[in-house]
């Protein structure tokens, strides 16, 4: 079969797609993990650095979406609260992102799969992880984590979702906060990979066409995710988040 747009067959491209409705799909109806799958996904069939380009714009469209969902002036109050957040993800984004052709791929999988599959356990199994109020420390090391496996790989929910459910956020505050955070993540994340030659001229059409159908994802979850209560919001996150961790902790032990 000849190759069609960007050195991919038809097959390939449409199982990109389906990988990307799927993507949108677990984001809409639980505020992450779309990066997370797009990479794991596409990384069958392209390179991790070619995964992560195309990852870039469906996730800053999607992000977009559901930050401003509820309206631009709930999503300046998620801005503000989380500001330290926001700041020093970014910077160690930006940083990080420069690393990607230098650090393996599976170690830094590793970093963020392993302490990610614990709380998700922990919290499975009724041993709780609970923080009484926001603390300047947790933050900023918690966005530490999350801005320099977010610029290496693209990978910054598990992180997030992990200090939000241990703050106990209400739902739709952490759906809210989410988009936030990750929104302003994603344009730092391109900017960074313009920077990094993740993003160019190849790579950048095929981005392109992954938004619609992970926006179609995404308005699917969005139907999921307005019938589930609190407490199945909460198990379907850590389920979420298990899963995604044990497959970043499976992609980093085989190497």
């Amino acid at each position: 079969m000849e190759y069609f747009f960007t050195g991919m067959t038809p097959l390939q491209l449409l199982a990109g797609f389906c990988v990307a409705v799927v993507a949108g799909t677990v984001k809409g109806t639980v505020g992450f993990g779309m990066p997370m799958i797009l990479i794991s996904g596409l990384s069958i069939f392209v390179a991790p650095d070619i995964a992560l380009a195309w990852l870039i714009l469906p996730t800053l469209a999607t992000n977009g979406f559901q930050a401003l969902h509820e309206g631009v002036g709930a999503a300046w109050r998620s801005m503000k609260r989380f500001r330290l957040y926001l700041s020093v993800g970014g910077i160690c984004l930006i940083g990080s992102a420069q690393l990607v052709t230098l650090m393996p791929q599976h170690i830094m999988l590793l970093i963020i799969g392993v302490p990610v599959m614990g709380f998700a356990l922990m919290q499975l199994v009724g041993r709780e992880i609970k923080l009484q109020r926001a603390s300047w420390r947790a933050e900023c090391a918690v966005a530490s984590i999350a801005g320099f496996s977010g610029g290496i790989s693209g990978v910054w929910g598990p992180p997030t979702v992990a200090y939000l459910t241990a703050l106990g956020t209400e739902k739709r505050e952490q759906m809210r906060a989410q988009g936030v955070i990750y929104g302003l993540g994603s344009i730092a994340l391109l900017g960074a990979h313009i920077g990094s030659g993740v993003v160019r001229q190849e790579t950048l059409p095929m981005s392109c066409l992954m938004i619609a159908p992970s926006l179609l994802g995404m308005w699917l979850g969005n139907k999921l995710q307005s019938r589930i209560d609190q407490a199945m919001f909460k198990k379907a996150t850590l389920v979420v988040l298990l899963v995604v961790s044990a497959n970043l902790v499976r992609r980093g032990l085989l190497g």
